[in-house]
């Protein structure tokens, strides 16, 4: 708590001091400017990542949603790239940083629109969303999933064996 014993004293007692004083400062008049937010944009978070991924020798993997490309990274050099299809506008695929979380050759997914067995080559890297083989469309470079990252299957299945648990996944606009 604060307790003022007169308009130009203020004492300090208690575990809210700070926000007491502010809260005093601005009853008494004493305007208050924000700070400037130190807090880095997602898209700022996601370009210093591409920048440590390519100072590295990792493997890795970016996908782009503007240009519908997922491009397969050892450091700074690019070892495969291929058309994929991504989520579409009312199920969008998240940009981000990420990693692969589990790894399941052979998978069925299933959504409220959807009930698909037998996905192949699927990569998890946040909660639902994987990189996985699609069968059941030929449409790469379009967006038409529910937020995964749709890759033909034979591509899928290369991604599958050069990838681990742990492989960053960058996803950007």
């Amino acid at each position: 708590m604060i307790k003022s014993h007169s308009h130009n004293t203020l004492f300090f007692s208690g575990k809210a001091v700070l926000a007491s004083l502010l809260l005093t400062l601005t009853t008494v008049g004493m305007g208050l400017t924000p700070l400037p937010s130190l807090a880095q944009s997602p898209q700022d978070t996601i370009n210093e990542k591409i920048v440590a991924l390519k100072a590295s020798e990792n493997r890795w993997i970016e996908i782009d949603l503007s240009s519908q490309r997922l491009i397969a990274w050892e450091g700074k050099k690019p070892v495969y790239a291929v058309i994929v299809s991504t989520g579409k506008k009312e199920t969008p695929t998240l940009p981000g940083v990420f990693n692969v979380k589990i790894m399941r050759s052979l998978d069925r997914m299933r959504g409220p629109d959807y009930d698909v067995p037998n996905v192949p080559y699927a990569m998890y890297y946040q909660g639902g969303y994987a990189i996985h083989g699609a069968y059941w469309h030929n449409k790469f470079g379009t967006p038409v999933s529910h937020g995964c990252i749709n890759v033909a299957v034979d591509h899928a299945e290369w991604l599958y064996k050069w990838s681990s648990i742990g492989t960053p996944v960058v996803i950007h606009d």
